[in-house]
């Protein structure tokens, strides 16, 4: 097909499909180069746009990267809840538990976006994410039970440890796991062995 061919088509696609290809573009350079490579020009180059139809679409850079994050919160908000509906309908082992919540920071460029988006200091944009990390707290203390009411604590602090773990992970996993020498699911498999103790009531409270 000829350059005028595929101008003309992306001239007559609608504003919703320009914006969401545009931020497909932006994910994917987001999770090849990292924040510094979300750049209007550099989008408007990967789709054979001009500069300013990507202005007319999300007003600056800084709308480009707004929207990405919204977006890509969004994604991450709703694997976290895939993994809430799937704990309370499927009896999972801790392993499987654990795979799920590394698989929703892993998978898309969560990991990366949560880190660009506290080093710019605006973490409105992770509001999306806090229903369904409570979510979570509460699938399990559904099936774990929790008849005198202490078992949210321990419960969110599994929680913190596997969320952390999971974007620690995401992050920086493969060269430290072979620079130790550790297959990919190392990490996951300490957390699960960890698990237990943070999920069983312990002498003394949490």
């Amino acid at each position: 097909m000829s350059i005028e061919k595929r101008s003309e088509r992306r001239r007559r696609r609608s504003p919703e499909e320009a914006k969401r290809e545009a931020l497909a573009s932006a994910r994917g350079l987001l999770i090849a180069g990292g924040p510094d490579a979300v750049t209007l020009a550099a989008v408007a180059s990967e789709l054979g746009v001009t500069h300013a139809n990507l202005i007319h679409h999300f007003g600056s850079a800084a709308g480009l990267q707004s929207a990405l994050m919204g977006s890509m919160v969004n994604d991450l908000a709703d694997a976290l809840d895939a993994v809430v509906g799937r704990l309370r309908t499927d009896r999972g082992a801790p392993l499987e538990l654990v795979s799920e919540v590394f698989k929703a920071f892993d998978e898309g460029g969560a990991a990366r976006l949560a880190a660009w988006i506290v080093l710019s200091g605006d973490l409105r944009h992770l509001e999306p994410i806090r229903a369904a990390v409570q979510g979570l707290v509460e699938a399990i203390r559904e099936r774990l039970g929790d008849k005198d009411g202490l078992a949210r604590a321990r419960i969110s602090a599994a929680v913190l440890l596997i969320a952390v773990s999971a974007f620690g992970d995401a992050l920086i996993g493969p060269p430290l796991r072979d620079m130790l020498d550790r297959p990919d699911d190392a990490t996951r498999k300490v957390i699960a062995g960890l698990l237990p103790h943070f999920l069983v009531e312990h002498p003394g409270g949490a």
